[in-house]
């Protein structure tokens, strides 16, 4: 039983973690401007035409990726959407975010720059459940 509330002392302050570190990333109150959509939420069965036929009625779409498991070869349910100008990304994140594609409703960010080559941080909890960055 003490293993048991252990776990779940751990889990609940793990969410509490993650949680206050996804406020942090969207509490700014304006939106980083980018011509690059994060389109969640998508159905198995879009392909990049259907994708791009949903988007391009907002203006120029450049390109259009859905991101597929390596290993499966299935789709993963999330996706990006490139514009031609940020105006024309933001008139389509306002009007289709939430909005529903063949049966699914789609979530809209803007897309967030990978980092590569840089240094991976990783949470670490201590002994008393605090999270600490070493």
């Amino acid at each position: 039983m003490r293993g048991t509330s252990l776990i779940s002392l751990f889990s609940l302050s793990r969410h509490r973690i993650l949680h206050s570190q996804c406020r942090f990333f969207n509490s700014s109150a304006s939106e980083p401007s980018s011509n690059k959509l994060f389109i969640g939420g998508l159905s198995w069965s879009v392909d990049e035409k259907s994708l791009k036929d949903a988007f391009s009625s907002f203006g120029d779409v450049t390109e259009v990726r859905i991101v597929y498991d390596k290993d499966s070869g299935r789709a993963r349910g999330f996706g990006f959407v490139i514009f031609t100008n940020e105006d024309d990304a933001k008139s389509a994140k306002d009007a289709m975010d939430g909005k529903a594609l063949l049966g699914r409703p789609l979530r809209i960010n803007f897309a967030l720059e990978k980092a590569r080559g840089g240094p991976v941080v990783v949470p670490r909890f201590s002994d008393n459940g605090r999270f600490n960055r070493h």
